[in-house]
C-alpha cells in the first residue's frame, strides 16, 4: 500500500487526524469519500495515496450529493471539535480556531462571530485602527444573528463540516471521486463549506452545488450569503498573507455592517 506522508505541528496533525476520522463516519451512509488514514504520530501522519484525475460534470454532481450527506451527519453543538480532540487544539492553517468543549454559543451568528471571525481580526494586530474597527463592527453584526439562516434540508441545527474546504482540499481521483483532505472539521453551517469552495474556484462548481441541492435543498437566499460564509477564510488569509486579502475582507465587512 502506497501512502502519502506529511509532517506538521502537533496541533495541526491532531486536528487533521481527528477530523479525517470524524468526517469518514459519514461515508457508509453515502457521505463524501475521505482520505484514508494509514498511521500517525505526534508530528506526522500518513494517508493512503490517492490517484489524481480530472473530474467530469457528473463527478462533480455526485460529489455535491455526497458532501450533502456528510454535512447531514451533524454535530451536537456549534463549534464542536471532532471526538477525541481537545477543543483548544483545533487549528486552521496552524492558527488557533476556538472550539467549544460543550454548548457555548446559542446561534450560528454567535459562534461564527466569536469562534471563527473575531479571533483572526485580533491576530492581525498590525491592521490600521480604522480597518480593525470596521472588521470588529462586522463581527458584532454577525453575532446579532441577523444573517442566520436554516441549514440545508437534510441537516439538523448544526452540520458536520470540513471547515477548510477550498478547492485544493478536494482531490479528484482517476475514478472521478471527489475526496476530502486536510480538514479542520467542526460543528458549523453547511453553507460555509460550499462558499469556501467558491472562493478560489473548484472544477464544475455549479454542478457540485446542483448535486448538493438535489438531495439537500439549500435555504432561500443562499447565494446572497456566500460572502458572509467566505469571510472566515478571507480573515485567515489576511493573517497569513496580508496583501489583497485585506481589501477583500474589508469589502465584505462593509457589506455586513450596513
Amino acid at each position: 500500500m502506497k501512502t502519502f506522508r506529511k509532517t506538521g505541528s502537533r496541533l495541526a496533525v491532531a486536528t487533521e487526524v481527528r477530523s479525517l476520522l470524524w468526517l469518514a463516519e459519514a461515508e457508509p451512509d453515502g457521505g463524501a469519500p475521505v482520505a484514508k488514514l494509514a498511521d500517525s504520530g505526534d508530528d506526522w501522519l500518513e494517508t493512503v495515496l490517492l490517484s489524481h484525475g480530472s473530474p467530469t460534470r457528473s463527478d462533480a454532481e455526485e460529489f455535491g450529493r455526497r458532501l450533502a450527506r456528510t454535512h447531514a451527519a451533524d454535530a451536537d453543538w456549534w463549534g464542536q471539535a471532532p471526538p477525541g480532540l481537545d477543543p483548544e487544539h483545533l487549528v486552521t492553517a496552524n492558527l488557533g480556531t476556538p472550539a467549544a468543549p460543550e454548548p457555548q454559543w446559542g446561534s450560528f451568528g454567535e459562534y461564527y462571530a466569536e469562534g471563527r471571525l473575531r479571533p483572526y481580526v485580533e491576530m492581525a494586530s498590525w491592521l490600521p485602527d480604522d480597518d480593525a474597527v470596521l472588521l470588529h463592527r462586522a463581527c458584532d453584526a454577525v453575532a446579532t444573528g441577523r444573517f442566520d439562516s436554516p441549514q440545508p434540508a437534510l441537516c439538523g441545527e448544526v452540520a458536520r463540516i470540513h471547515g477548510d474546504l477550498w478547492g485544493g482540499n478536494v482531490v479528484w481521483t482517476t475514478e472521478g471521486a471527489g475526496t476530502l483532505i486536510d480538514p479542520c472539521a467542526n460543528g458549523g453551517h453547511a453553507e460555509t463549506d460550499l462558499a469556501e469552495l467558491a472562493l478560489f474556484g473548484a472544477p464544475h462548481l455549479g454542478a457540485t452545488v446542483a448535486g448538493y441541492d438535489e438531495v439537500s435543498p439549500l435555504a432561500d437566499g443562499w447565494h446572497e450569503r456566500v460572502p458572509l460564509h467566505q469571510f472566515h477564510m478571507l480573515l485567515v488569509h489576511v493573517v497569513l498573507f496580508r496583501g489583497g486579502y485585506v481589501s477583500e475582507a474589508l469589502s465584505v465587512a462593509r457589506s455586513l455592517s450596513r
